[in-house]
């Protein structure tokens, strides 16, 4: 588990974690390396929040919350997977 708060925490199988091509500096493997991370969290439908949580959880997440109620988290900073 995932520790949130002293009574809060997440199961890791609620986080969905997947690669993507990112831009910027690669060289020859830029566009083909899939160097980049994104995570997401369905905020909306995990069963581990608590409303009032919920509530402040996407008023703090602005931009990276979708429609749907995922907060997806976008890491493409570094040339590797392990560095983002």
């Amino acid at each position: 588990m995932i520790s949130i708060t002293d009574r809060i925490a997440i199961d890791p199988s609620e986080i969905e974690e997947s690669f993507i091509r990112a831009s910027g500096p690669g060289g020859q493997n830029v566009n083909k390396v899939s160097s980049g991370v994104q995570l997401r969290f369905d905020l909306v439908h995990s069963p581990s929040i608590p409303p009032d949580m919920r509530r402040r959880a996407a008023a703090l997440a602005g931009q990276r919350l979708t429609k749907a109620g995922t907060i997806v988290i976008t890491a493409t900073r570094f040339r590797t997977q392990e560095q983002n």
